[in-house]
């Protein structure tokens, strides 16, 4: 090979050594200064502000509810069965009515009722006469002693009759009352106001004591039975407001109060029984139905509250980032309730502060951020 050609080549392969050597030192520097600048953001130093979005905390109302399952029960509720033995002579009610209380709602046949109250009211008279003239009796007896025309030992015989003359008339009017309240018994009536249910007997059947004739129910007012945490029982009291929902009735509220709380928790659920009254007078919910329910346990007018996407988890701890001299500032907050995409901070922040709602995973604490303001999107 010729000397001119291999110092050619010498020449070019020395170029290409330096040209590989500059870029790799080019690369180095840039690298460097990457990590410098990341270094200098994680240290609160200089380097590029982050973008980010913000949204003042601000106040609101904040209800605190408990959820829970019930049953619909009636203000009043009764099976209508019969006193005595009978044959129903009468029905005098239809399915399905509105009745008063006193209204009578079926009578039982009264014949030999009235036969046995005719009966008594001759023994009674019977009996009265029959005092009457052992009084006479003992009056005149009375006369003739102090004439000495009788003893005395005939004096207390006569009024030893007239003791138990009186005691068989005292008797015969009790008769004669156990008979009149027999034959009350015989017209069923209702013991309040109310609609009555299913008629589950005929005229002419026999009825026997306890047999059921049908029910009644005050629908006018609905209790609801529900149980509630015992977690929630300091904030439970009378009055509080209740909504109820139902399946048969969607988009429908039912509004109405606690009535009742139980005295006892239940030690197999860790809950209390609470009953809660509403007005029903469109007859709208039935007694058996199943109820969701709704109820208030508190009210915050000027509760502390961040957008829910402004939270920072860290294990059981939450965090968020507030903007203070266009640095990340990160505070711990505590929560109370969770609304629909916002929650309550109970301590940490106050009205006003600007936190960062979008980009939180990227800042780190002390990270210098341009802000602008956080765009919620339309519902």
């Amino acid at each position: 090979m010729r000397p001119i050609a291999q110092l050619a080549i010498v020449a070019v392969l020395g170029a290409a050594g330096y040209g590989g050597w500059h870029y790799w030192q080019v690369q180095q520097a840039e690298t460097a200064k990457t990590n410098a600048a990341a270094a200098g953001a994680r240290q609160g130093g200089g380097g590029p502000a982050l973008a980010v979005e913000v949204a003042p905390v601000r106040t609101g109302i904040v209800v605190e509810k408990a959820e829970a399952v019930g049953t619909a029960r009636a203000n009043e509720s009764v099976t209508i069965t019969a006193k005595q033995t009978g044959y129903v002579a009468s029905i005098t009610f239809e399915e399905g009515q509105l009745v008063k209380t006193g209204q009578i709602l079926l009578e039982l046949e009264t014949r030999e009722r009235k036969a046995e109250v005719d009966q008594a009211r001759n023994e009674m008279d019977q009996a009265r006469a029959t005092r009457e003239d052992a009084r006479q009796k003992l009056d005149r007896a009375r006369q003739l002693k102090a004439t000495g025309a009788i003893t005395q030992a005939k004096v207390d015989e006569l009024d030893q009759v007239l003791r138990g003359a009186d005691a068989r008339v005292r008797g015969a009017e009790a008769r004669i009352r156990m008979l009149d309240a027999r034959l009350d018994d015989v017209r069923i009536t209702a013991p309040f106001d109310g609609r009555v249910g299913l008629r589950q007997v005929s005229t002419g059947a026999l009825l026997q004591p306890g047999t059921p004739i049908t029910t009644l129910d005050d629908l006018s007012k609905v209790k609801l039975d529900f149980s509630v945490p015992e977690n929630f029982l300091g904030k439970l009291r009378e009055g509080l407001a209740v909504q109820a929902r139902t399946t048969a009735y969607p988009g429908r509220v039912f509004d109405g109060r606690v009535t009742v709380i139980d005295t006892r928790i239940d030690p197999v659920t860790r809950s209390v029984r609470v009953n809660a009254l509403f007005d029903n007078r469109e007859e709208a919910l039935k007694p058996g139905m199943f109820i969701s329910v709704e109820l208030a346990l508190d009210r915050r007018e000027n509760a502390v509250m961040v957008d829910e996407e402004a939270l920072v988890p860290e294990g059981a701890r939450q965090f968020v980032f507030a903007v203070r001299d266009s640095r990340a500032v990160r505070i711990e907050v505590k929560l109370g309730t969770r609304l629909q995409g916002a929650v309550e901070v109970s301590e940490g922040l106050k009205p006003g502060e600007m936190v960062i709602v979008r980009g939180t995973s990227r800042v780190r604490p002390n990270m210098p951020v341009t802000a602008r303001p956080f765009q919620r999107p339309a519902s």
